[in-house]
């Protein structure tokens, strides 16, 4: 089993190499990854040259650019075709409508473009986060995609909570959840000299109900998401179409 695994703390990040301990059990593991912390890049694109070195069974490859140049770069040219893409373990969540902007996400969406099983996993902590339980997640994940046939691409969202295996309650596929807190601007300074700085500490009102890979987390289970990029919203065609009425008419000069 050939796997690619890449993330967004960068190469050097703990979880990175939890994950490549783990999956070295299964199969050849190459880590194509950025050479420094790149949370929140979500899939930008900027790419210069890459180093190479091998730990211990594991190829890993050093990029100076985002997490989505070290995926497309892996699965374009250093590696090329592979089995599975994991993006992580990354410290820290990704939960709700972080997944919009989640560096960790925006790798893996690299990998289910290009039609392969993909992981985005996640730890729930930033300070001293374990990685345990989803490294043995992961683990056995490709020993059970190993066995499977079924090559067809997908993407999963995973969230572990930071816990011991043994005080995790349980798995639960899940669905995004909402938002859990909203951006505020500071301002300091005066006239020319203003600085801002934004910071995620307005609670929001937001789906997080049952289902929801918020709720999951929160009752210390396992949330493994199934995402895709279908962004089409239906339920709002009615009030486009009312908005629209006589508008092609008349910007085309055929207006009565």
């Amino acid at each position: 089993m050939k796997i690619l695994l890449t993330n967004d703390d960068g190469i050097h990040a703990p979880g990175l190499w939890a994950a490549a301990q783990a999956l070295s059990q299964v199969g050849e593991v190459f880590v194509v990854a950025p050479d420094r912390e790149q949370s929140g890049v979500g899939a930008s694109l900027t790419l210069h040259a890459p180093q190479a070195e091998v730990r211990n069974r594991v190829t890993a490859f050093s990029v100076e650019g985002t997490p989505g140049d070290s995926c497309i770069l892996g699965l374009e040219k250093l590696v090329g075709s592979v089995d599975l893409v994991v993006s992580g373990i990354n410290s820290g969540s990704n939960l709700g409508w972080d997944v919009m902007v989640s560096g960790t996400v925006g790798a893996a969406f690299q990998g289910y473009f290009r039609g392969y099983p993909t992981i985005a996993i996640s730890v729930g902590s930033v300070q001293n986060p374990r990685f345990d339980g989803a490294a043995s997640l992961l683990r056995l994940m490709a020993l059970k995609l190993a066995q499977d046939n079924n090559r067809d691409g997908f993407l999963l969202n995973i969230n572990v909570p930071s816990l011991a295996p043994d005080q995790i309650t349980g798995v639960e596929i899940t669905r995004p959840g909402g938002r859990s807190y909203g951006e505020s601007v500071r301002e300091e300074g005066t006239g020319h000299q203003k600085r801002y700085w934004i910071a995620r500490n307005r609670p929001v009102m937001a789906d997080n109900g049952e289902g929801t890979d918020m709720f999951a987390t929160k009752a210390n289970r396992i949330s493994i998401t199934p995402l895709h990029l279908n962004l089409s919203h239906q339920e709002v065609l009615p009030r486009v179409e009312s908005l629209l009425a006589g508008v092609p008419e008349e910007l085309l000069g055929k207006g009565g």
